[in-house]
This record gives structure tokens, C-alpha cells and sequence, in this order.
């Protein structure tokens, strides 16, 4: 059967948007109306016909509404195959009508959660008569309709229109498949709360990760594919998925991507002095820190000027007019802010092309989480590398002490490494990144890519020396030689900041006290691949 004229709906739904107006579409055309609980009193005030659902199945609402629609009378309307005999005469025989239209959406589990209910209450807000019918209608879309989404309704009177009243197969089809991942998504959350949040279980027996999709991109990471951003479904943080794109073309994957990895690091220096991050290709290419945010755009700029065309900014308070007037005159993909005045955007309006994401408050750096990567044949999954260290945390290991300027710029230097691909090498100064070595096989030409990049920056902006000189070095990972170590002193260095902890300590320790300088060991890896 192609096209099945609608003649009874049974609604039951908690998100009440629209109902009301689909109620009267059907009660026009003639359709019988059942209905539950609240959803039949909010029909009933806007002077609409219902027929409770218990004078449908003959049994009375009982157990404070849990049980209601579990029923031979719902589930065999529901599942009954029209044209089969057998499934006719069983209708017949037991007084069982048939169901053409189920308005479903489940009771608010994800904002109970959210808004740290007690466990009672969470308990009691998992649906099971809604998914039960909505896998039910879901299941016998040959001849039944199901409505899991009020966005879905007008498309679904449309049909109506077109149809006579009733609904084309392609259609039902469609919105089955919408409702079984609707349940999909809303079981998933269920279980991930029982086994994380309830039973504090970091890696469950069964992961269940669902999502929902937010936007089809132009292309992936290469033109030859394709992406799209989906969303989390359940509790989760904010960040550029969820920013207001005041602004500029679409955001491409990578725009994403390399979005995502600013916010990331700009997320480390909330509630502190201005900072400006610039990224490429997802590794930063100039961080500093200022007494404005226009000094520090002008520190991050002055690392890697090269590098810096083409980029993403990213900034961990509200830009003003002047900062955005300097971004202006050089080429940016994206800026990435936590707000912007009137004079910022307007700097930008006359940047067309310039993305501005507005994320209003930044991330925490710190909160927990999982991530996943795919692997040939399954799932990599590994908690959030959140782990942090302060001063108190360092572990001075050489003859000479660091000067309390040598202890704020290893700290610095260590918070920028954590987030540039290994083998990652930082040198910084005065709260700004003098330069950076990013994804070498090997430390030692992390290093001196680090300080060939320091030297360019000095012969281009015509300093007297490189800004290694007198600088902090911060190594993502220990030195497992003393090359690495001693390339970082022939470029200028006086402090160095690492995990610590290979074989050959010793042996990097003693060519720091020959070389004059202090290290500090914190005992804690950012690798990052």
C-alpha cells in the first residue's frame, strides 16, 4: 500500500511546540484524536475533541502515568499488517482499531540531567510506553505514520495536502528511520549516564556514541571528500561547534579543525591577561600574552609571521576595534573570540570572507571527557589529556636555580607545547612564544626548526637578537638525548621545562649544569599526535 489515508492519531508528548496547531489540522479533517495524560488537557483547551487513552484501552492511568499505553489495544493497532487475514480477524475478534498517526517525543531525560537532577528524578524521566510506540509505528511504516520531531509537522500536514489526508509510503519510510534514531540516541543516553555518571565507569563494556547532525560541509579535509559537523547527543561542553558565526563564507572542515585546536589553547588563559593565539594547520604558530589584547596580537604575530598568513585567531577576552582593524592587514580564515564590539565588527564587515565565530564563554581546559579515534577496525578511546601542573608541581634538577622570570616563562612555554603536535619543542619569552618546532621524528630538529624560526622572526622585524636569547624551552615530551637539550642552548636558551624520565636523565642533566642552565622536570607527558 502506497498512500494511507490518516483517520486516527495518538499523541503523547512532552515538548508541546506546535502541537496545538497540529491538533486542529487533523481534528479538520476529520481524525480521531487520543491522547494521554498532559498532552490530551493541552489539546482539550484549545477546544479540541480526545478520547483518553484509557477509554481506548478500557484500563485506567495507574502507577503515577507509568503505565498507560502498554496495551494490546495500542500495540496491536499499531503493529497489526492491514492486509493480512489472520492479523484482521484478531483485530476484529478483541475490538482493536487500527492507528494510523503516532505524535511521539520522549520524556526530557537529556535536560533532566543537565539541570543536576537527583537520581530519583532522572530515574523517573526514562521514557518507556513513548519508545515503546515509537518503535512500534515505526516498525509497520508500510501502514502506519510517526512523528518523533515537532520541526516535522508542517512537512507532515504538507503531505496530508498533496495525499488527500493521507501519507506516501517514501515518507513514512522516512520518518521511521528518524524515529529509530531518535530512540537510538535517546537508549544511548540512558546507558552512558547509568554507566558513567551512576556507576562511575570510565570505559563500559558498550560505548554507545550518537550524534546529531548540525551542518553538511562543501568538502573534508580534501576536496575529494565529504563531511559534515555533528553535535553530541546528551549533556556536553560548548565550544566552535556551538559559536555564532556573525560573519563570512562557511566554515570548511578544516576551518573547523584548526578553529577548534585555537580554542583549545586560547581556553588555557581564561580569566588572565590578554592572549592571542594563531594557529595553521592545527599547530600554533604564535601565542603572547599582553597588557592588551593589541600587544599581544602584535607578540603572537612577531613569532611566525610567514605561518601566520592564512591562519586562525583565536583570543581570551572580548575583541576590541583596534586589535581587529591590526588582524585586518594580513589574511585570516577565522577569528575565534569569546565577544566583539561594535568597532571590531565593523573592522571586519569590511573583511567579507573573514569568518567571526563568537563562542561566548571560553571552554574549560580541565574538564573531563573522552576522546575517540578510529583505527583500522575499531576505536581508540582515551581519557582528555587535562591534566595540569603548577609551579609548586616543578622539580628543579640542575645545580642552578631558575629566576622567578625563568619559572614564568617555562610555565608559559609548557602550556603552549601541550597543544603543538609532537615532537613538540617552545621556546618562549615575556609571555610570548619566541618559536615553535612542531611534529618532528625526532626532538633535536624540533629544536632548530624552533630557532630557525626565532631568526627569521629577528631579521625580519630587525631586532638585535633572536628572542630564544634568554629564553624558556619547553619539550612536550623528555629528552631522551642531550642533542635536543644542547640545540636549545646554542639558540639561546637559559631555562628548560620537561616530563623527565628517560634512561639517560643523568646524562641531559649534567649537560644542562655544563651549559649553564636550570631545568626543571614536571613529571607529566603532552605527547599529541
Amino acid at each position: 500500500m502506497t498512500i494511507v489515508p490518516v483517520r486516527r492519531a495518538l499523541l503523547s508528548v512532552s515538548d508541546k511546540s506546535g502541537l496545538v496547531e497540529l491538533g486542529r489540522a487533523l481534528s479538520a479533517r476529520g481524525v480521531e484524536l487520543v491522547s494521554t495524560g498532559g498532552t490530551a488537557r493541552a489539546l482539550r483547551d484549545a477546544g479540541l475533541a480526545v478520547m483518553d487513552i484509557s477509554e481506548l484501552t478500557g484500563f485506567p492511568e495507574m502507577m503515577d502515568g507509568r503505565v498507560k499505553t502498554l496495551h494490546p489495544k495500542v500495540h496491536g493497532g499499531l503493529l497489526a499488517v492491514r492486509d493480512n487475514p489472520d492479523h484482521a480477524a484478531a483485530m476484529a475478534e478483541h475490538a482493536i482499531g487500527a492507528i494510523d498517526l503516532v505524535v511521539v517525543n520522549l520524556y526530557p531525560f537529556e535536560a533532566t540531567v543537565a539541570k543536576g537532577a537527583d537520581r530519583d528524578e532522572v530515574i523517573e524521566n526514562i521514557d518507556i510506553g513513548g519508545p515503546s510506540m515509537v518503535r512500534s509505528a515505526a516498525k509497520n511504516h508500510a501502514y502506519v505514520t510517526i512523528l518523533t520531531d515537532a520541526g516535522d509537522y508542517p512537512a507532515f500536514l504538507a503531505e496530508l495536502e498533496a495525499n488527500a489526508g493521507g501519507t506516501t509510503y517514501d515518507f513514512r519510510r522516512r520518518m521511521a528511520a528518524k524515529a529509530y534514531s531518535a530512540t537510538a540516541a535517546y537508549d544511548a543516553m540512558i546507558s552512558q549516564w547509568f554507566l558513567t555518571v551512576d556507576q562511575g565507569q570510565t570505559f563500559p563494556e558498550t560505548l554507545a556514541i550518537t550524534g546529531k547532525l548540525a551542518q553538511t560541509l562543501r568538502y573534508g579535509e580534501n576536496p575529494h571528500q565529504s563531511a559534515a559537523l555533528y553535535v553530541p547527543n546528551g549533556p556536553r561542553s560548548s565550544g566552535i561547534a556551538q559559536g555564532e558565526q556573525v560573519q563570512g563564507k562557511e566554515l570548511s572542515y578544516n576551518n573547523y579543525n584548526d578553529a577548534d585546536a585555537a580554542l583549545e589553547l586560547v581556553a588555557e588563559f581564561k580569566g588572565q591577561a590578554p592572549a592571542v593565539v594563531i594557529v595553521k594547520h592545527a599547530n600554533p604558530c604564535g601565542v603572547a600574552q599582553g597588557s592588551s589584547l593589541l600587544e599581544a596580537w602584535q607578540g603572537a604575530l612577531e613569532c611566525d609571521s610567514v605561518s601566520a598568513f592564512g591562519g586562525i585567531v583565536a583570543v581570551n577576552v572580548p575583541l576590541d576595534g583596534p586589535t581587529a582593524e591590526a588582524i585586518c592587514q594580513i589574511f585570516t580564515e577565522v577569528v575565534v573570540a569569546p565577544a566583539a564590539d561594535e568597532a571590531a565588527r565593523a573592522a571586519f564587515a569590511r573583511k567579507k570572507n573573514l569568518r567571526l565565530l563568537i563562542t561566548g564563554d571560553l571552554p574549560d581546559p580541565r574538564r573531563a571527557g573522552l576522546t575517540v579515534k578510529p583505527i583500522t577496525g575499531g576505536l581508540l578511546v582515551q581519557t582528555r589529556d587535562n591534566g595540569a601542573i603548577t609551579e609548586a608541581d616543578l622539580k628543579v634538577v640542575t645545580e642552578r636555580q631558575p629566576t622567578a622570570q625563568e619559572l614564568k616563562d617555562c610555565l608559559f612555554a609548557w602550556t603552549v607545547a601541550r597543544h603543538v603536535k609532537s615532537n613538540a619543542i617552545v621556546y618562549a619569552k615575556d609571555g610570548i612564544t619566541a618559536g615553535i618546532g612542531a611534529g618532528q621524528m625526532n626532538r633535536r630538529d624540533s629544536s632548530r626548526i624552533a630557532a630557525v624560526k626565532a631568526a627569521e622572526a629577528a631579521q625580519t622585524y630587525g631586532w638585535a637578537q633572536s628572542r630564544t636569547v634568554g629564553s624558556a624551552v619547553a619539550s612536550d615530551a623528555f629528552f631522551p638525548f642531550a642533542d635536543g637539550l644542547l640545540a636549545a642552548a646554542e639558540a639561546g636558551a637559559t631555562a628548560v621545562i620537561q616530563p623527565g624520565g628517560s634512561m639517560r636523565d643523568a646524562e641531559v642533566i649534567a649537560a644542562a649544569n655544563e651549559a649553564g642552565l636550570a631545568m626543571v622536570f614536571t613529571g607529566m607527558r603532552h605527547f599529541r599526535h
